[in-house]
């Protein structure tokens, strides 16, 4: 068989590389005219902590892909190669003034190997009247060593990548037997998808080499350590398309982090960066066949909408979504 995959972020790596477990004998191709530190992925902290709001087509799914993600994530982690892929565990606490419910995370509270409340002296770690808390031990991925790792595991195993800009699903290839969608934001107009906008965010890398844990707070504040840097955040502006620094939003965000941890204000500024994370309501992982203009059909699995979680949850939509493209392949899809 001869599949393809449009995107070479996160999600279309692991979806690639899902592909070449699931069938071995398929000539898999990537597609995309963005890679590594020009694709969103690169931009993410990359802490495995899904958010309470993210949802897939199912409550059942949904627990699922992130399920999935997580195992996938700790085994790198667990492996030789976690340094290389850039996978390690990290531990952090969730601060809040406001509510209780803020520092609660139903989808992990019962995945993660430790999620529990924060003691009162806990509370007391980080500057603020902080009321609530909780601490947690998860998975850090940080992109800038991941995506090449994975392109690199990839291509060894055969598959080709390949710089290629498309406008419309209908100009693919007749050759390919079915292709998964990957394409984050670039989905808006390769599919004319409106329910997809962007959440830009903004983020500061600093060199801290002394912070081992993450701290989050209200008003979207974090602090993620990494292998190379740390990240301070954030910000989420819906609908934004500006992908220019904003130095109103650099100010913002190393005032509430230098608020959290005064010592920060001795790291070093590495660089700043801008992404606009892909969001959709409902992540959109299913299937579609279209009809070109010469009768050919194109299958289609689409995976894309995973907002500010695509690093967290991308290994488990792609399983789920190379598990639809079998199906569709095999004529046991729904279609």
């Amino acid at each position: 068989m001869n599949l393809g995959v449009i995107g070479c972020g996160v999600v279309g790596l692991t979806t690639a590389l899902e592909l070449q477990e699931t069938f071995p004998n398929a000539k898999i191709t990537i597609l995309a005219d963005r890679f590594n530190e020009d694709t969103t992925s690169y931009v993410a902290a990359g802490i495995f902590r899904p958010s309470t709001s993210f949802m897939g087509p199912s409550a059942e799914i949904t627990r699922q892909w992130i399920t999935d993600s997580f195992y996938y994530w700790d085994a790198i982690r667990r492996s030789r190669e976690a340094a290389l892929a850039g996978v390690c565990q990290l531990s952090g606490y969730i601060f809040s003034s406001i509510s209780p419910a803020i520092v609660r995370n139903h989808f992990i509270e019962q995945l993660l190997p430790v999620y529990r409340r924060a003691t009162e002296d806990e509370l007391k770690l980080c500057q603020g009247d902080w009321k609530y808390g909780s601490f947690f031990t998860s998975c850090v991925t940080e992109s800038r060593l991941f995506l090449p790792y994975a392109a690199k595991k990839f291509t060894s195993a055969g598959g080709v990548i390949n710089y290629h800009h498309l406008d419309a699903l209908t100009d693919l290839s007749d050759s390919y037997d079915a292709v998964v969608n990957c394409s984050g934001l670039g989905a808006k107009d390769l599919c004319k998808d409106h329910h997809l906008v962007p959440i830009r965010g903004q983020v500061i890398k600093v060199r801290a080499p002394w912070l081992k844990m993450a701290f989050y707070g209200d008003y979207d504040t974090y602090i993620i350590p990494g292998f190379e840097s740390v990240t301070l955040g954030g910000c989420r502006q819906f609908e934004s398309y500006n992908t220019e620094i904003c130095p109103y939003d650099s100010m913002a965000i190393k005032k509430r982090c230098y608020g959290m941890l005064p010592s920060l204000k001795k790291a070093k500024v590495v660089r700043e960066m801008v992404g606009l994370r892909p969001h959709r309501a409902v992540v959109r992982v299913e299937t579609e066949v279209l009809t070109k203009e010469n009768g050919k059909k194109v299958k289609i699995v689409h995976n894309y909408g995973h907002g500010g979680y695509g690093v967290t949850t991308a290994p488990g939509t792609a399983k789920y979504a190379v598990k639809l493209l079998r199906d569709l392949i095999t004529g046991n899809s729904k279609l």
